[in-house]
């Protein structure tokens, strides 16, 4: 196993692999492979498997991480990698010459990244791919894992792939509709805690929801109230929330009556932890709105826009229509001088 291993991913690979595995262990199953069956045929559970064939070229990815689930013993570990968008673009632009790389680069980042995930160009793309090859990044790529019922334990990147060690502790969810598309929804807490699906556009990677609490538990949260670190976020994704375009798909929610213009923001169940009791029994008589109350009176800080929907919320009570009236005017005049940026 140990010269498998070292010849196929070198010394480095080997050195991680070993620290979180016992190689040597009969229940270690070690291959090399993007064929679902060859996981599948084997008749054992395992303690440990490790795939060293990146997982870019195999078809049916979560099918493949559902197989491997079924075949590891409760806690056993999964090992694989995978080589992530930006590595690919510094392969790439490392290979040609500068004139030639980024044509190249843009062209196959259109056809193998953004064609996957558009209605309509999906089979053309399956069809002449065969899925093979495939342009993903490092947060659609944990995020298939915890996704299919896997913890990430660690990951690093070697020879230009991110290797990842992660633990079964679950069935996988079987999700047949991950937030995929440029529309997505998310569920959100709205008046009455009934959920209802928020509407915007995608600022993060495929599968980036599955990985919330793994953030947070690395990162924490910025002052401003949103994950620190967050590499989740697309580039464009984060040009979006700049200036605020991410929230437009919402005035979808005013119309099905979900929302209001102003209100406070739709909270999902994971963030409600940080409010206090009297403010969410607040919350929960009121729309969630589009334009939030911190964004009128400037408190950006997770504590001081707490402080800014109660704020908001006891003057609504006695003057519904005048209150959003006054901080609709404020938030706009707030965006459009630069006196307040989305996070």
């Amino acid at each position: 196993m140990e010269n498998i291993i070292r010849k196929e991913a070198g010394e480095n690979v080997y050195n991680f692999i070993s620290h979180h595995v016992d190689i040597d262990n009969p229940k270690t199953f070690v291959i090399s492979t993007t064929i679902v069956f060859n996981i599948e045929k084997q008749e054992d559970k395992f303690d440990t498997i490790i795939n060293l064939k990146k997982i870019n070229d195999i078809i049916r990815i979560n099918k493949f991480f559902e197989v491997v689930n079924s075949k590891l013993s409760v806690n056993g570990i999964f090992v694989c990698c995978a080589e992530t968008y930006k590595s690919r673009r510094r392969r790439i632009l490392r290979k040609f010459p500068s004139f030639f790389s980024y044509p190249y680069y843009m062209i196959d980042f259109i056809f193998k990244r953004i064609f996957p995930k558009i209605w309509g160009f999906r089979k053309f793309y399956f069809l002449i791919t065969q899925g093979r090859n495939r342009v993903i990044s490092k947060a659609e790529f944990l995020g298939r894992l915890v996704s299919c019922g896997f913890e990430i334990i660690d990951f690093k990147r070697y020879n230009n792939q991110l290797y990842c060690v992660c633990k079964k502790i679950k069935e996988p969810a079987y999700d047949l509709h991950p937030s995929y598309g440029l529309i997505y929804k998310m569920d959100r807490v709205g008046k009455n805690e009934k959920i209802i699906g928020i509407y915007k556009f995608r600022t993060m990677h495929p599968y980036a929801e599955y990985l919330q609490d793994y953030v947070i538990e690395i990162s924490g949260y910025s002052q401003k109230g949103k994950p620190d670190e967050d590499f989740r976020l697309t580039e464009w994704g984060k040009f979006l929330r700049r200036y605020w375009l991410d929230e437009i798909p919402q005035l979808i929610n005013v119309i099905k009556g979900e929302m209001r213009l102003v209100g406070v923001r739709p909270l999902s169940k994971r963030f409600m932890k940080e409010y206090p009791q009297d403010i969410l029994q607040m919350r929960f008589k009121h729309k969630p709105g589009c334009i939030p109350p911190y964004v009128a009176l400037l408190k950006q800080d997770v504590k001081e826009y707490i402080k800014s929907e109660k704020i908001y919320l006891t003057e609504r009570e006695k003057h519904p229509f005048i209150t959003d009236i006054k901080y609709f005017f404020k938030a706009i005049y707030n965006i459009l001088t630069n006196k307040i940026r989305s996070a």
